[in-house]
């Protein structure tokens, strides 16, 4: 949510603050600002409710000169969408301004005390709050800007990143963190800096890059090294300098029309990323460094809790199936947002399996301190090298699937269960539930998979034949059973995030108790129907809707005739083992979910009110 972008440097600001905006696009917004000062200290501040298309044509309208600028994209907390609230934000004074991700919850009360002290207020944003505390700070304390920062963020409530400048001064910004991610790109001879939100606006300038941490403070100065402290206790941090391994390339859309849609067709790709060097299937041999040195806590865990929001919730929930079904270890899968605040029973033999794709997801963040307070070993699963999840957690894997930028998850959802998958089939072997040959006929399989998703692509002119169909469905009901299941709770959610048509999953066997009341020949149902798993049972329940005439797509296994005679429409897929089916049952639901969204006009990469990292409560 939110996204922050700025340069200070010997370059025009301009069109590397704008292209950096653009590039946090998918992050989730809904108005666009930037400010620029220019060699003489003009203060060039330019900022509208809308997309960072909308922001350009005003900007190059007027003067974009200068080498200094601070650029935002807001997710509306405090204060509706509009320009007054958009940031970025300045001081009473005009000397200050700021950029802010996150919520300060204590903005009530420092405003109220502002305003006893003559402070006057144009935005009803808890941003703005900020800055005027942080120049109060600094007038009472006749303090360097860096300082007034850190004493101001003592005293507030929430989460935050900030970016700071003092318009006076054109060499320094003040860089603070907590709850929010934030990256500084570093130059050559720090001649120029980038901050910004994730590292994706300043690639092609630099490799270097610092990611500050939590209660982190950082003064950014031309010509000299960046400094680092602790905001709370004022000691200096080391800093940390890593080479970044993203490339422009990655995060362009590459000839295809939306991101999402490159993203579905990368997932072969992604997959084989992902179990590259994990996955030894002619060794029958799963090599994860992560969790061969914890092995002994794996194997003698009383139970796995796994926690995630959204998409990575679905994967937990398929992953509930895989550690049970292939290594006989109980799992619960809970939601982070729920978890942090339902005084859970954790013990010190559970073992607490974080899931995000940003790594950065705020109640994600809060559920892995809990666990660590109560004494269980936390292992996290996200794709972002460098993200606080990875940092807190005491170990992990990354799925290297490569940047997602379409806000609907797709390559993040199968990456994340093919690492699932990797370590419940180490722990089955290993714990003796699979034996040898099962395990390598398992391994051999999974090695297979990649093509098969290859191979499944070809059919998306299919998918969009059906899509026509039914675009204009107002309600759509999804339904699967054992490991297909959390396959149809994920169908309904993209179809909901991209199309905004109403959409539910359910296990197929619940359809008797309510959900069959909705059916009729206007009621469009996805029913995931492979062979493998309960497959006749699927069949009873899909005579069901036929008899009262719904409509009925299927996605079935290759060759599969008794469905075929039942349904309107079917959807093949290769034939694989029951546990490895969702890396296939759900691909066609993506791009069924791709297709009607873009029939029906809507925004597929940005969707409506959604972000794609959800860093604040």
């Amino acid at each position: 949510m939110c996204g922050i972008t700025s340069y200070l440097g010997y370059r025009d600001a301009y069109p590397i603050v704008i292209n950096g905006l653009q590039r946090l696009e998918y992050r989730g917004y809904d108005s666009a600002g930037i400010v620029l000062v220019d060699d003489e200290h003009n203060v060039n501040l330019y900022k509208t409710k809308g997309k960072v298309s909308d922001l350009k044509e005003i900007a190059e309208k007027n003067n974009t000169s200068g080498c200094m600028g601070l650029g935002h994209t807001r997710w509306a907390t405090h204060g509706i969408p509009n320009n007054e609230n958009s940031h970025p934000h300045t001081s009473n004074s005009g000397n200050l301004v700021i950029v802010h991700n996150g919520i300060i919850e204590n903005y009530d009360t420092i405003k109220k005390e502002l305003l006893t002290r003559g402070y006057t207020f144009k935005s009803d944003t808890d941003t703005e709050v900020l800055v005027n505390l942080i120049e109060e700070v600094k007038k009472q304390n006749n303090c360097k800007l860096g300082k007034a920062v850190q004493m101001a963020l003592t005293n507030v409530v929430g989460a935050y990143a900030i970016a700071i400048f003092d318009v006076t001064k054109k060499d320094e910004i003040i860089v603070a963190r907590l709850g929010s991610p934030i990256a500084i790109g570093i130059g050559e001879d720090n001649k120029e800096f980038f901050v910004a939100s994730d590292a994706s606006p300043f690639i092609e300038y630099t490799k270097d890059a610092v990611y500050l941490d939590d209660e982190e403070l950082a003064i950014i100065k031309l010509g000299r090294d960046i400094r680092i402290r602790k905001i709370n206790d004022d000691s200096v941090v080391e800093t940390n300098v890593q080479e970044l391994k993203l490339n422009l390339e990655q995060i362009e859309k590459g000839g295809y029309e939306h991101f999402m849609l490159k993203e579905i067709h990368e997932q072969p790709k992604a997959i084989l990323d992902t179990y590259r060097g994990r996955l030894l299937a002619d060794k029958g041999i799963i090599k994860m460094g992560s969790v061969d040195n914890n092995i002994a806590k794996f194997l003698n865990a009383n139970r796995i809790i796994i926690v995630a929001c959204g998409t990575s919730w679905h994967a937990g929930l398929v992953a509930e199936y895989l550690f049970e079904d292939l290594a006989r270890i109980p799992v619960e899968v809970e939601y982070a947002s729920e978890f942090r605040y339902r005084n859970p029973v954790i013990n010190k033999n559970d073992i607490v399996i974080a899931i995000s794709q940003s790594g950065e997801t705020a109640d994600t963040l809060a559920a892995i301190k809990l666990a660590k307070s109560k004494g269980a070993f936390v292992f996290g699963v996200c794709n972002v090298v460098g993200s606080s999840i990875a940092r807190e957690t005491h170990s992990g894997a990354y799925t290297h699937a490569g940047p997602e930028i379409g806000v609907a998850s797709t390559k993040a959802f199968t990456t994340q269960i093919t690492i699932l998958t990797l370590i419940a089939l180490k722990l089955g072997n290993l714990k003796g539930e699979l034996s040898n040959s099962v395990f390598h006929h398992y391994l051999q399989e999974l090695n297979l998979i990649p093509a098969k998703v290859e191979n499944l692509l070809k059919i998306n002119s299919e998918i969009e034949n059906i899509a026509a169909i039914y675009k204009d469905a107002p309600n759509c009901l999804y339904l699967g059973r054992g490991y297909n299941f959390p396959v149809a709770l994920e169908g309904a959610l993209k179809l909901k995030e991209i199309s905004y048509i109403h959409a539910e999953g359910y296990p197929a066997a619940e359809m008797k108790h309510g959900p069959i009341a909705l059916i009729d020949e206007f009621m469009p149902v996805v029913v995931i129907a492979t062979k493998k798993g309960h497959y006749d049972k699927v069949v009873s329940n899909i005579q069901e809707i036929k008899s009262r005439n719904g409509k009925i797509i299927a996605i079935v296994t290759k060759g599969d005739t008794t469905v075929k005679e039942i349904a309107d429409h079917i959807i093949e897929i290769p034939e694989t083992e029951e546990a490895f089916s969702p890396l296939l049952t759900t691909i066609p639901l993506q791009l069924l979910s791709y297709h009607i969204a873009v029939m029906r006009g809507c925004n597929v990469d940005q969707p409506r009110n959604l972000a794609k990292s959800v860093t604040v409560e």
